[in-house]
């Protein structure tokens, strides 16, 4: 990984962004997968019991999250025995709250199952899966701090789209990124990947993200199959089947908002 972060720790809660966290739209304002990432790191956190795990994970974006200094709140809403559920907002200085997320956390258990086989992994590509991203006018952004490789599409081609994803430097500073954090950072990428029309011509912008996941990705890197459906009234959704390397891990969705530009 290159000795950069999508953020710089602050103190526990308090985070700066850096400019790997810019999004394709605005050098301002901040892709939303690096802070969906860290919201879920602070959901990791907060629940604290080795046998839990993240199951459904809710983010709304309720305005576009600014590249600077953050706090990230978390509370405990319910903690039962078998099901918890948490809840964490991510407010950057002088401005409301930006995105939030509820968060389901589901208790695990070994060999309570018995395994499932499912149809295997989607194709791992070589280098030459490479394509090229939207043209940015800046050199250091989301764009950069990710490595894709696409076996289906492109994000130039507009349609359904198959994109395996990892990251190329960490969430935070000096830390590990987590199995879910992998995840999050790439999950909000879907309706990026699978997009139905054309980017110099419209805005097409999700306002939520809802991520289920029945089991953690193992590895570095994170396959997207995404595909997207949008109204004439401007009203769309993305859905995306969730991989790695072993096989199927989850699902996520976003509801889109569309615009001429």
């Amino acid at each position: 990984m290159l000795g950069v972060s999508f953020y710089r720790r602050i103190a526990d809660n308090r985070f700066e962004a850096t400019p790997y966290t810019r999004g394709p739209w605005d050098a301002r304002s901040q892709h939303a997968g690096p802070p969906a990432a860290l919201l879920g790191r602070a959901v990791e956190r907060q629940v604290g019991r080795d046998d839990m795990r993240v199951a459904r994970l809710t983010f709304d974006i309720v305005r576009p999250v600014p590249v600077g200094r953050l706090t990230v709140s978390t509370r405990v809403v319910h903690a039962g025995r078998s099901v918890a559920i948490a809840e964490a907002e991510l407010v950057p200085d002088g401005e409301p709250t930006a995105m939030r997320v509820t968060a389901m956390l589901i208790r695990t258990a070994a060999e309570v199952a018995p395994a499932v086989a499912y149809d295997g992994a989607p194709e791992f590509p070589g280098a030459g899966g490479e394509q090229p991203f939207f043209p940015v006018p800046y050199d250091i952004g989301y764009h950069t701090a990710m490595e894709y490789r696409f076996t289906a599409g492109s994000f130039l081609d507009p349609g359904p789209a198959t994109c395996w994803m990892r990251m190329r430097v960490p969430l935070v500073d000096e830390e590990e990124p987590s199995p879910l954090t992998r995840v999050l950072v790439a999950a909000d990428s879907g309706n990026g990947v699978s997009s139905v029309l054309d980017w110099r011509q419209h805005l097409f912008i999700n306002p939520d993200l809802t991520v289920h996941l029945h089991r953690y990705p193992a590895g570095e890197w994170v396959c997207l199959d995404a595909r997207t459906w949008i109204d004439p009234d401007g009203v769309g959704l993305t859905e995306t089947a969730l991989s790695d390397r072993a096989g199927p891990i989850g699902r996520a969705a976003q509801s889109l908002f569309v615009a001429s530009r």
